[in-house]
């Protein structure tokens, strides 16, 4: 039986895991994630959880599938984690009242054989009209600083998600479904427990 690595310090990641009754280790991966470069969005996501997936494989020396996801909010071009309460601002500001896009890159990877299989998911969210005093009162809960888009759907933020039309884990950080058809390319069926 293979081990199964998370390559992601995501407690939301981690989280969603732990639900389906996955068994698996943590082992962040330290790619660099600033160098976008001339990317699309969806092709970023996907080339930056293979290089994670990729960096973890490289690093372990155990029978592993490592899984490595990246999440980004595209309104007007790339939206990451905000660096600071007025960026978290900024961003809010750009998304209220609006549909944007959040994509998933997911890429899972055999450590031995370094075979792996990539792919992303979209999922479109449409974010409640709010104040500045709104938005000032959301950050002030802390709760946008470590997320992309500056806001958690699985948190405070539901109050400020008018809709979504997709894949609702997507938006939290890991397509669940898009997982485990991923997972079955290398034996492992989620949903009935099987790991090969």
């Amino acid at each position: 039986m293979k081990d199964i690595i998370l390559a992601s310090a995501s407690p939301r990641r981690s989280e969603l895991l732990k639900r389906i009754g996955l068994e698996f280790k943590i082992i962040p991966s330290d790619i660099d994630e600033a160098n976008i470069g001339n990317l699309e969005p969806a092709s970023y996501t996907v080339d930056l959880a293979r290089k994670k997936a990729l960096d973890i494989a490289n690093k372990t020396n155990i029978s592993s599938l490592i899984i490595a996801a990246d999440t980004i909010v595209v309104k007007d071009g790339i939206l990451g984690k905000p660096s600071d309460e007025n960026e978290a601002f900024e961003m809010l500001k750009v998304l209220q009242g609006q549909w944007h896009e959040v994509i998933t890159g997911v890429s899972v990877i055999d450590s031995g054989s370094k075979k792996g299989i990539t792919d992303y998911e979209k999922t479109l969210v449409k974010m409640t009209s709010l104040s500045d005093m709104e938005i000032k009162a959301y950050i002030k809960s802390g709760e946008p600083m470590d997320k992309a888009g500056s806001y958690g759907i699985q948190g405070l933020g539901a109050m400020i998600v008018e809709r979504i039309e997709g894949c609702y884990f997507n938006v939290v950080g890991l397509p669940l479904n898009k997982l485990n058809v991923m997972m079955r390319s290398f034996g492992v069926n989620l949903l009935m427990g099987e790991i090969g």
